[in-house]
């Protein structure tokens, strides 16, 4: 057996048991921890594949941002996980409802399933030798589909203003701090001074 295929054994059944421990880990705090595992045992996947840009994307944005916000979020939230289980328990029938009608849409979806001849051909011109994933993948973007990369691009950001828009709330006995009204005010106004006598109060 190569170093290749024992590393792809090693990562293939990481990523496998810990996404099972996701799902059965009792403490949420486990489970974002398993969560970690995961992707950083599908970055080693693609590691292996010649992804590299993939694998470190991967690391960067799901391990080093969603996995610790997921983390801080778990661990500040006063979750009452009795009530959850309870929960769970009352709709797990539609969910293994759901999750059969799932399996047997892709097992459908498997079946039918046919290569096309001009597949592997297509594979393996997708880039030259001489060219790395990084640089091909970096002209495809920003020069081939640059349009269609900004527009998406436009979109999550009409949507990230729009998640603001909707959640932004204006509490009446809340005091909000006016930052034009405190650069503008007068010292002189704002203190007053009193001459208070030796022996008495204000």
């Amino acid at each position: 057996m190569s170093v290749m295929v024992f590393a792809f054994y090693l990562f293939a059944l990481s990523a496998l048991a810990s996404g099972l421990m996701v799902v059965l880990a009792r403490n949420p705090v486990h489970s974002v921890l398993w969560l970690i595992l995961a992707f950083l045992s599908s970055a080693g996947l693609f590691v292996l594949l010649g992804a590299e840009f993939v694998a470190m994307l991967l690391i960067i944005v799901y391990v080093g941002a969603v996995a610790v916000l997921f983390l801080f979020v778990v661990m500040m939230l006063d979750v009452d996980f009795a009530q959850l289980k309870g929960e769970m328990a009352k709709y797990m029938p539609l969910g293994i409802l759901v999750g059969v009608v799932i399996l047997m849409q892709l097992g459908i979806a498997f079946g039918a399933w046919e290569s096309a001849d001009t597949a592997a051909t297509m594979r393996a011109a997708a880039t030259p030798d001489d060219m790395q994933n990084t640089a091909a993948l970096g002209l495809l973007i920003y020069d081939k589909y640059i349009l269609l990369f900004q527009l998406a691009g436009l979109i999550l950001l009409v949507a990230m203003i729009g998640a603001i828009v909707l959640t932004l709330r204006h509490r009446v006995n809340v005091k909000r701090q006016n930052v034009l009204a405190q650069m503008w005010r007068d010292p002189a106004e704002a203190m007053e001074l009193k001459d208070v006598k030796p022996g008495q109060g204000l």
